[in-house]
């Protein structure tokens, strides 16, 4: 999956600049019609460490309705008293209401890629979790939840660059202690991990979308198209009637830029 991504695609800003307010403006168009007619929608970040994920999402919300969503990071470790529950618990009690987006900044998805790489989780209880996760977004498919998985990709030698401008400014020195099972000198060894994933969780009704995350821009354009055509696809399939965007949403601009986590 990952062999045919082109890490070197970049989008001009003035493109960018250009395609960017029209997609905002859509996209709150699509999440306000959902709301009204009670479509919940999921949308699950992953990808590298330092491949921008918070970025992304920050300047993604940025025009959204703030009523409309919550965003959720799970972290990788279960805690002390979840322990004793189904692994799945953490992200069960995350689930939208009918019309709300819940955003995961990292997924279930992670959790399992972390548990193989560093070797906490043996092939047979990888393939059951594997098979937790098959059931997991096909019963929320089935329940009419839009289910949207993006995993954000860069090579090894982005990331070495990202990792050095982290260490080098005292605000972000901090991702590169949290983001040390992904050491950019074990780069291979993760992909292969991760390619091995993304093609057992490759489902139907919830597809993972690639996005090369070399430039800023280009990952929250597709991000933006992405999610648009998702949910247009979702109303069309349901019969609920969607125009062109109204006059009341909040003026569009671009919220920020910058690279991250």
């Amino acid at each position: 999956m990952f062999e045919v991504v082109d890490l070197s695609r970049k989008l001009p800003k003035s493109d960018y600049q250009r395609v960017l307010p029209d997609l905002q403006l859509r996209l709150w168009e699509l999440q306000r019609t959902c709301w009204e007619a009670s479509i919940p929608s999921i949308w699950a970040f992953d990808g590298w460490d330092a491949s921008g994920k918070g970025p992304c999402i920050r300047r993604l919300t940025a025009r959204l309705e703030p009523r409309g969503f919550e965003l959720h990071h799970v972290t990788d470790k279960a805690r002390t008293h979840e322990l004793d529950l189904p692994w799945m618990w953490r992200f069960w009690q995350e689930i939208p209401r009918r019309g709300q987006v819940a955003i995961f900044d990292r997924s279930w998805n992670r959790r399992l890629l972390v548990e193989r790489v560093e070797h906490r989780i043996d092939e047979l209880e990888w393939r059951r979790k594997l098979r937790d996760i098959g059931d997991f977004e096909r019963m929320l498919a089935d329940d009419g939840y839009v289910l949207v998985k993006f995993f954000l990709h860069i090579s090894r030698k982005e990331q070495l660059k990202r990792y050095e401008k982290w260490k080098k400014d005292p605000a972000d020195s901090w991702k590169s202690l949290e983001g040390g099972w992904q050491k950019p000198t074990h780069y291979d060894d993760h992909l292969a991990a991760a390619e091995d994933l993304l093609q057992n969780t490759e489902l139907l009704n919830s597809p993972w979308t690639i996005v090369p995350a070399t430039d800023h821009r280009l990952v929250l354009v597709q991000v933006l198209e992405t999610l648009i055509d998702r949910l247009q696809t979702a109303l069309v399939d349901r019969g609920v009637a969607f125009g062109s965007p109204r006059e009341e949403s909040p003026e569009s601009d671009d919220p920020g830029e910058g690279t991250g986590s």
